[in-house]
């Protein structure tokens, strides 16, 4: 199977052009160019399971469209999405923050999702896809040091739950290196699919290792590579695996 995870900053590009007029400018204006652009290549890479971090699912900053739904549609696939922030968050009630989601997009013949939340942190959404051999996690951590060790137990926690194979992918934010995954990794088994710890930040000249795909030893990874890809400010993670019998 093919895993790609790509946060797309909410397709606003990259870029001198997105700090115009005002520093994060480029926040509040979504780009159909940019859409079309990260579609295209999402279709080129033929991928079973595709989890996408900051997603637009339909504020006026989009244009109402939403942008999950939009991608999942022209590539044949079926679609769930769901704002990252906390039920009870006040994000739920702002204009365009509150249309600020994560997504998994699937074949027809991937199902079972469910939906978990961190108790710490802003950005608190867990999406579980549960597939017939393996369950995929979807994260996005804190940009906090403090609170994102918290996540890592929290979600810890979560897994020790799932008798299947693992795999736990997304921005992990490790601003301060891979080690911050260490004991996680180790209390977990989980182990990196990117053995050479390429980097997919920033996506111009990549420095930093932040976006992750974790997998449990059940899974055997195929294939690894960040594509030169400059969509967003990360590039996209895409792995090939299969589940050991």
């Amino acid at each position: 199977m093919r895993l790609v995870v790509y946060n797309i900053r909410y397709a606003t590009g990259t870029g001198p052009a997105f700090h115009l007029p005002l520093p994060g400018a480029g926040y509040l204006r979504s780009s159909k160019r940019v859409l079309a652009g990260l579609t295209g290549f999402l279709r080129a890479q033929d991928a079973d399971i595709i989890g996408l971090i900051e997603v637009d699912t339909g504020s006026v900053r989009s244009g109402m469209v939403n942008q999950a739904q939009s991608i999942a549609d022209a590539l044949g696939h079926y679609s769930i999405y769901e704002c990252k922030y906390g039920t009870t968050s006040i994000n739920q009630f702002l204009p365009i923050v509150r249309k600020q989601s994560n997504a998994f997009l699937a074949a027809p013949r991937v199902t079972g999702e469910r939906f978990h939340y961190f108790d710490s942190g802003i950005k608190r959404l867990i999406i579980e896809l549960e597939l017939e051999d393996v369950c995929v996690f979807l994260v996005h951590l804190s940009l906090k040091y403090r609170h994102r060790q918290y996540q890592l137990r929290y979600l810890h926690d979560l897994i020790e739950q799932v008798k299947k194979p693992v795999i736990v992918a997304g921005d992990f934010n490790t601003f301060w290196g891979t080690h911050e995954l260490y004991l996680f990794q180790r209390a977990t088994g989980l182990r990196s699919a990117n053995t050479e710890g390429l980097p997919s930040f920033p996506s111009r000249v990549p420095r930093a290792e932040l976006d992750f795909v974790l997998v449990s030893p059940g899974i055997e990874v195929t294939g690894f590579h960040i594509p030169d890809i400059r969509l967003s400010d990360h590039r996209p993670l895409v792995c090939d695996f299969t589940v050991k019998g």
